[in-house]
């Protein structure tokens, strides 16, 4: 998958697109300028430039072309000219010594490119890794989701998502780790695989909360036994159950993150904020966040968000409106509430606001129960689910969606 990425991206002999016409271009015009002036105003020593741009958007192949095809022409329109005028054998030189720079100024440009592209497929397939595929109506859930990586250069976040259908209603977990880099995307797939355990098997939504602290929790006790310098790590996160029970009504669990909005045809609220600490530090408080149980109607789609779309930024370092943008959108059309579209209409919000010059990495993620009357694949317990979990040393990951 990422190899076929990075050799679509690659730079070909004759670089991307027409960027040739270039130093082509260029080539050109100086030859004809120098034709058609003076003996006083000689410029074909300007010819020197024509292989300095083409290692700028061209290939090593191709800059070494232009950089021969440069002092033949300087050559030829020299020799036009008069014994008396001709910029002669150091011009030449010049161009020569040009065009060699420009060649190897070329190579070591396509290089960081490959590295880059390279750096940019490791950050993709490890964040792929951690966020398995989600199908797009499932457990009697629609869901949207996107995520957007901070510029190439950039280390990889640590930003997840999941739905976990299970026996007491479907489980949607949404967070960021704090920090960057691997240990970010290793506490994160830490918290992911507990949660899709213990969204299953639990009845109680604070019993996963407690799970996913002591998870934490012996994640960093691990990094720092195995001397880890990234070990002091906590999330943010957003827990939240679509009970059977209640179907309309959602229970919500907030550690430390952002409110999640409820979007609908008439309008956009804010659900409760974090109003908990982030996974991790519970004992420093003493407990964990409390559940708030609050209404979701069934044309309201529950818009989750990482702070790389609260905290975007334009030019002037003003942070993106979501809740006003949005708002507009679904007044103009109500349409816009659906998980896809308000998805696609945050992204795109995000991409025009910051110039697509993201700090962070972003996550939107919307998720709405399903009209009535449609259905969706749920998973069915394996046969012997229930007495193999109450056997003692069997894994209770039997089953598990």
């Amino acid at each position: 998958m990422s190899g076929t990425r990075y050799q679509r991206w690659r730079p070909g002999i004759c670089g991307r697109g027409y960027a040739w016409l270039l130093p082509s271009l260029t080539l050109v015009g100086i030859a004809m300028l120098d034709l058609n002036t003076g003996a006083e105003f000689r410029i074909v020593s300007w010819i020197v430039l024509v292989p300095g741009i083409a290692s700028a958007v061209c290939g090593v192949w191709t800059t070494a072309g232009f950089a021969v095809l440069s002092m033949v022409t300087y050559v030829l329109v020299d020799n036009a000219w008069p014994e008396q005028y001709k910029a002669g054998l150091p011009d030449f030189l010049l161009i020569a010594l040009g065009g060699v720079l420009a060649m190897v100024a070329a190579a070591v440009r396509m290089r960081r490119e490959r590295r880059v592209l390279h750096m940019q497929d490791i950050a993709e397939t490890t964040v792929r890794a951690v966020l398995r595929p989600l199908p797009k109506r499932w457990a009697g859930l629609e869901q949207a989701g996107v995520y957007l990586a901070a510029d190439v250069e950039a280390q990889v976040g640590g930003d997840f998502y999941d739905i976990q259908p299970g026996p007491y209603g479907t489980r949607v977990l949404v967070g960021d780790v704090q920090g960057k880099g691997l240990g970010a995307v290793e506490a994160a797939a830490a918290l992911l695989c507990s949660f899709r355990e213990a969204g299953y098997f639990e009845e109680d939504l604070r019993t996963v909360a407690e799970h996913l602290e002591t998870r934490m929790v012996r994640h960093r006790m691990h990094t720092a036994v195995v001397g880890s310098q990234s070990g002091d790590r906590f999330a943010t996160a957003v827990l939240v159950a679509f009970s059977l029970e209640a179907p309309g009504m959602v229970d919500v669990i907030n550690f430390g993150h952002g409110a999640p909005l409820a979007v609908g045809p008439h309008g956009v609220r804010e659900l409760p904020c974090g109003d908990g600490v982030p996974i991790g530090l519970g004992d420093l408080v003493g407990g964990l966040p409390p559940l708030h149980r609050v209404p979701l109607a069934r044309d309201e789609t529950l818009l989750l968000l990482t702070d790389g779309v609260t905290e975007a930024r334009d030019g002037r370092g003003e942070f993106y409106d979501v809740v006003r943008d949005i708002g507009a959108a679904v007044a103009a059309e109500p349409r816009c509430a659906e998980p896809g579209r308000l998805v696609r209409r945050v992204r795109d919000g995000v991409l025009r606001h910051s110039r697509s010059q993201l700090a962070d990495d972003t996550t939107v993620f919307a998720v709405r129960r399903l009209p009535e009357g449609e259905v969706s694949p749920a998973p069915a317990p394996a046969p012997g689910m229930w007495e193999a979990r109450a056997l003692p040393g069997r894994g209770r990951g039997w089953g598990a969606g």
